[in-house]
């Protein structure tokens, strides 16, 4: 499905695969899921797929195994490319794949036919046709909301079916894609254009460059210099690709990473706050329970006592 063996080359030494699994429920969907572990770092560039004439690619990456050992390495890991998170993308256009090192890594890859699609989504496909474009060149991206990780994870460990295997998978596989597009209906409304790959490459290397400076906001022109893009321009393009405008995107980053400061480092709110460069605690509080629903020190209580 987009990724034979035969395409990964000398690569595939680095790969151990754990699992793969594929339901083919074509001509309307098909299902991946892949577990497997890199002996380094790397990145894999996929080919464009022909499995259908039009559809879509919707790729949940880096889903991690719930073993500490593998939460330890994610919590180390500070390439946005180790969250978990979904990319969307047409068939004819190729993507990167990237394999943390020593980490396990589940995949789910749903690969689903246009007009399925459009009669899943009823009514409402409106709201999404810039999706529904075949001759543009788009890239969406989005974060996996606690629902979908839940649900993805239930997918990921389904264990051998005997009894209606298909109509169980293409039931969990239409559950998983209405939480996605429940997501993609809250982002900000403008109007997509087609994206040339070096346009691509250049959101991503801002993108990662904000993932990287969770402690202090980047400055503009930093970020103007990484992409090669006038301000207006950058602006546009980025919130089309990721669905948040750069400040808000960077907020959401350094509330996620709070949240996991506070319950996986067990630091205090105080010294959250100011490890990602808060000065002022009141609004360090505020932000924190826009985007939790709670008071930071009520959140940290609540999931420390979870894991208990």
């Amino acid at each position: 499905m987009g990724m034979p063996a035969s395409e990964f080359g000398n690569t595939l030494d680095l790969l151990r695969l754990n699992e793969i699994h594929i339901v083919d429920m074509l001509p309307e969907m098909l299902l991946m899921i892949r577990s497997v572990i890199a002996k380094e770092t790397f990145t894999y560039r996929r080919k464009p797929i022909d499995a259908v004439k039009k559809g879509l690619l919707f790729s949940f990456q880096n889903i991690f195994s719930h073993s500490s050992d593998d939460r330890q390495k994610h919590n180390e890991e500070k390439s946005i490319q180790a969250r978990p998170h979904i990319r969307i993308s047409p068939l004819h256009m190729e993507s990167e794949v990237v394999f943390p090192k020593a980490i396990t890594i589940t995949q789910i890859t749903i690969l689903i036919d246009l007009d399925f699609l459009k009669r899943f989504i009823g009514k409402d496909q409106e709201a999404f046709r810039y999706l529904f474009n075949d001759d543009k060149t788009l890239l969406i991206e989005e974060f996996m909301s606690p629902e979908m990780a839940d649900l993805v994870n239930i997918i990921a460990t389904i264990a051998e079916l005997d009894i209606l295997s298909e109509a169980y998978y293409k039931l969990k596989t239409l559950e998983l894609l209405y939480l996605l597009f429940k997501n993609l209906s809250k982002r900000q409304h403008i109007k997509y254009q087609s994206l040339r790959k070096d346009e691509i490459a250049a959101l991503y290397r801002v993108r990662d460059a904000i993932s990287n400076s969770s402690e202090k906001r980047l400055p503009q022109d930093e970020m103007v210099k990484i992409s090669g893009m006038n301000v207006l321009k950058l602006r546009k393009l980025f919130t089309q690709i990721f669905g948040k405008g750069i400040y808000e995107y960077s907020q959401f980053l350094r509330m996620q990473e709070a949240a996991r400061l506070m319950k996986d480092d067990y630091l205090s709110v105080s010294e959250t706050g100011y490890q990602l460069g808060f000065t002022n605690l009141s609004y360090f509080g505020r932000l924190f329970e826009q985007h939790h629903g709670m008071k930071p020190k009520k959140w940290s209580a609540q999931h420390r006592l979870k894991d208990k």
